[in-house]
């Protein structure tokens, strides 16, 4: 066979190899060892006669050497892990007349005390970038990934689902929830996920920016451009942003003057900082957030419609707590576990009866309200464990409330809590909410209007 003619004469390999400064081995079609150097075997302290015609996955530990002539696609310069070294090591497919043979694979050195030279600097230089890129994302206001949206149910599996495939685009996003339930962790997997995630990430809050300031803080002014102007100008958030991604939260606050303005930035992808003659473009990802329900700003005339379906070319609903309660458990453990690294303190657990309250609490304020609670907790705690004495006081009296409830409020608060939940899956269509119920029609519209029940998207 051609596999055992290629491999036969290791002597001329040998004479080859051995004057070099490469570490050799050469494997066949299956991942068997047919020939490896003698420099090589003294870097891996190996027996060479015993490692030929070995598997080898059974000699180099983190090889890739047996896929290579499984995809026959070769590997150059990857860096691999080699007896707690750095190698860098390149595999090549070995093929003749559109068969694949085997592969070779390489790493070089002069000697070991050079590669162990070598190995250090490698080391010096992925810590440092390590450093770098943790400045990097401080110096940005990147704290969060996809792994901060803790969670099991559907709801959230499904999401962060989708933020992957999002993230891989580039097109407008817009992220829909109540306050505190994780929107700026979204927007910031979406940018660290997505291939603008070296350029900056810039948040904008534009509910807070007071509205004779919010246009100069976007695009920047120019110099002389008003009284009290910088000397020079100022560069704005837009710019600032330039080949990454700008996240507008509470887009809805948004007053109308700047919504104009806005729309151009999206529509013609350019600006024009306060007091230029001329506009500049710009190269930027819009991701915006709201709580507000932007349909009906548009009924009411208060939201242009034409910037509402520019930035929600995609859209992405976080659920509030409440409707997650499965999820509650999870994230009491992960806020226990941040604010006892945080402060030091040794809270291990809550009792159990604590973590009933807080899963039947309601969570007007979702995610960021329970990690205030266990934040509080945790520093009012004497013992390992999280007691009653703990909570706030809102929530222990709400405690004596709920034990003086009758059964018929049990009953209709679980009812109340399992439609909205059905809605919800459905898109808040009212009739695959009732089927998926196993209820009629005009069963579940006369218990949506019992229980004021409404689409927060409305």
């Amino acid at each position: 066979m051609k596999s055992t003619e290629l491999f036969i004469n290791n002597h001329l390999l040998d004479l080859i190899f051995e004057s070099t400064y490469y570490g050799i081995v050469i494997v066949d079609c299956n991942g068997i060892i047919q020939y490896i150097s003698n420099n090589y075997c003294e870097f891996l302290e190996a027996d060479r006669n015993a490692v030929i015609g070995e598997h080898v996955t059974n000699v180099i530990e983190n090889t890739r050497m047996h896929l290579v002539p499984r995809t026959g696609q070769k590997d150059i310069a990857d860096l691999q892990l080699l007896r707690g070294e750095f190698v860098i090591a390149n595999r090549i497919p070995i093929i003749e007349d559109n068969e694949i043979l085997g592969a070779v694979g390489t790493i070089i050195f002069r000697d070991l005390d050079d590669w162990k030279k070598m190995n250090s600097h490698i080391k010096s230089v992925l810590s440092e970038l390590n450093y770098y890129r943790n400045e990097w994302d401080t110096e940005n206001g990147l704290k969060y990934s996809l792994h901060d949206l803790i969670g099991k149910t559907r709801e959230i599996t499904e999401l962060k689902e989708r933020v992957k495939r999002v993230a891989r685009g580039d097109i407008s996003v817009l992220l829909r929830g109540e306050s505190g339930t994780g929107k700026e962790i979204l927007a910031q997997s979406i940018h660290k996920l997505s291939e603008r995630s070296d350029k900056p990430f810039v948040k904008v809050n534009c509910g807070s920016i007071p509205e004779h300031l919010l246009e100069s803080e976007l695009f920047g002014y120019e110099e002389g451009a008003f009284t009290g102007a910088k000397k020079g100008g100022k560069i704005g958030k837009f710019q600032f942003a330039a080949g990454g991604t700008i996240f507008l939260d509470e887009v809805g606050d948004m007053p109308q003057h700047m919504q104009v303005k806005l729309l151009r930035v999206l529509q013609e992808k350019e600006f024009e900082p306060v007091g230029s003659l001329k506009p500049k473009k710009i190269n930027v990802r819009v991701i915006a957030a709201t709580n507000r329900p932007l349909e009906k700003m548009i009924e009411d005339k208060l939201f242009r419609e034409d910037l509402f379906y520019r930035i929600n070319a995609v859209q992405l609903f976080i659920p509030p707590l409440r409707a997650r309660t499965e999820d509650i458990h999870l994230l009491v453990e992960h806020f226990l576990k941040k604010v006892t690294a945080r402060i030091g303190k040794r809270v291990t657990s809550v009792r159990p009866e604590v973590l009933s309250i807080i899963e039947q609490y309601d969570w007007p304020g979702n995610i960021r309200e329970l990690e205030n609670v266990i934040y509080a907790g945790v520093h009012l705690s004497d013992g390992e464990e999280m007691e009653i004495e703990a909570l706030p006081d809102y929530m222990k009296s709400q405690t004596s409330k709920m034990e003086e409830r009758s059964l018929k409020d049990i009953i209709e608060e679980t009812e109340k809590k399992a439609i909205e939940r059905a809605l919800r899956r459905c898109g808040y269509d009212k009739n695959k909410a009732a089927e998926s119920l196993g209820i009629g029609n005009s069963t579940i519209y006369d218990k949506i209007k019992k229980y004021n029940i409404t689409n927060p998207l409305e």
